[in-house]
């Protein structure tokens, strides 16, 4: 009996350390199958949650509302953010395999409905669903990441965050193209995908053990302790999410309203959201290796500048020059999101599941305090002033990022 359990244990070793029957990896290898599989699972995942932005125009026009109450269904979807840090603690103590697994199908359900919704009550409640799902897949994806991309940590962000940028491209082409085929009340027919994609990540994922590679090296550390050690690592990191956070909700949740109110059609808007995102795919994948080289600080520093000078040139410009610098602009604006995980897990924490939990937890909900700000300030000022506005306030993040240190992880590579 006692060998039959000791054997299991051998074979569930043997899973976690490089898939069913396979050797461990060397330690520092980067691992492109498992990299590749938990990419896949995020692009599938957030194909869905990019619907919101592409169906504000309809959805406002809908049941008329405001742009601050347009804003708030954004403020309300990442909501349940404020759940990531008690998800990260209980990742480090149990099996999360299942939340990525269940959370495609979750989304691709309360997403699919949007359009069908008869009241913003309906809006509301469909959109925390989707928000409780997305904190049970974001919170220990990135960490898994760390775990099998070796010491090219960058790199492996860089594929995880393509993988979400991609499916942004992809979600508004989707929702609209059906939305053109069935109606807005149709919308409903994409969620078998979703569900058929969790089926799948079943089958991919309920024979690995995640939650071994959440353990940490001081399992009695009080979640206080983390908090005081890391303390000023993330003021200086809320700083730089909040202020980046007003150009790009402004740009995300309402360049297609923007476009639709200036006279351009609906498919136009989302054309453009899906420009954009598809050269932040491109930024995502570029600027984690780019910051593995020649540092998270130096990659931070760029982009921070860069972001908000495009964003202006863009509103001065029209046609296919306007077209050109949102290109430039979806690679600057984006590539941030990468580095920053990266910087978090260059911290070498004792819990770090639980510190990626946090930063997730804040990056969600200061998006979301801007995206409201954004919103509340189009009702006063019209969209286009409000985006200007954005931009200038956009590099106080500069200042935040200055005083930023690099990670253990990265002063030992000398970089």
């Amino acid at each position: 009996m006692s060998q039959s359990l000791k054997g299991n244990e051998a074979e569930e070793a043997t899973v976690v350390a490089g898939g069913e029957g396979a050797p461990a990896s060397p330690q520092g290898d980067f691992q492109t199958g498992k990299v590749v599989m938990i990419s896949v699972a995020h692009m599938v995942h957030d194909i869905y949650s990019s619907f919101l932005a592409p169906l504000l125009p309809l959805l406002i026009e809908k049941l008329g509302l405001s742009y601050g109450l347009a804003a708030s269904l954004a403020v309300v979807q990442r909501l349940p953010s404020l759940l990531n840090p008690v998800v990260g603690a209980m990742a480090e103590r149990m099996s999360v395999r299942y939340f990525i697994i269940v959370s495609p199908g979750l989304t691709a359900v309360s997403m699919s409905l949007l359009g069908a919704a008869p009241h913003y009550a309906v809006l509301v409640i469909l959109l925390l669903i989707m928000g409780f799902s997305a904190t049970l897949f974001h919170v220990p994806s990135p960490v898994m990441i760390k775990r099998v991309a070796g010491s090219r940590t960058g790199r492996g962000m860089s594929y995880y965050m393509l993988g979400g940028e991609l499916a942004r491209s992809i979600g508004p082409l989707v929702i609209l193209g059906a939305v053109s085929i069935w109606g807005l009340e149709g919308s409903w027919r994409l969620m078998p995908f979703g569900i058929a994609a969790s089926v799948v990540l079943y089958f991919q994922f309920h024979r690995i053990r995640i939650s071994d590679q959440f353990r940490t090296r001081s399992e009695g550390l009080r979640i206080r302790a983390t908090f005081r050690q890391h303390r000023r690592f993330l003021i200086l990191m809320s700083g730089v999410l909040f202020f980046q956070s007003l150009l790009k909700s402004a740009l995300t949740a309402f360049l297609p309203t923007l476009m639709t109110s200036e006279g351009a059609s609906v498919w136009t808007g989302g054309g453009y959201l899906s420009v954009l995102q598809l050269a932040g795919a491109a930024g995502t994948f570029f600027a984690g290796g780019i910051s593995d080289r020649f540092g998270r600080k130096r990659t931070l520093l760029l982009s921070a500048a860069l972001g908000p000078l495009l964003l202006w040139l863009f509103l001065a410009l029209d046609g296919m020059p306007a077209v050109a610098v949102l290109v430039l602009l979806g690679l600057v604006i984006f590539a941030p999101m990468p580095v920053m995980l990266a910087f978090v897990q260059d911290q070498d924490a004792e819990r770090p599941v639980f510190l990626n939990g946090v930063y997730m937890g804040l990056n969600f909900l200061l998006a979301a305090i801007g995206v409201q700000l954004v919103g509340a300030a189009g009702d006063f000022l019209g969209l286009r002033m409000t985006f200007s506005i954005s931009a200038l306030l956009a590099l106080l993040a500069l200042l935040f990022i200055f005083a930023l240190r690099e990670g253990p992880a990265q002063d030992k590579t000398g970089k």
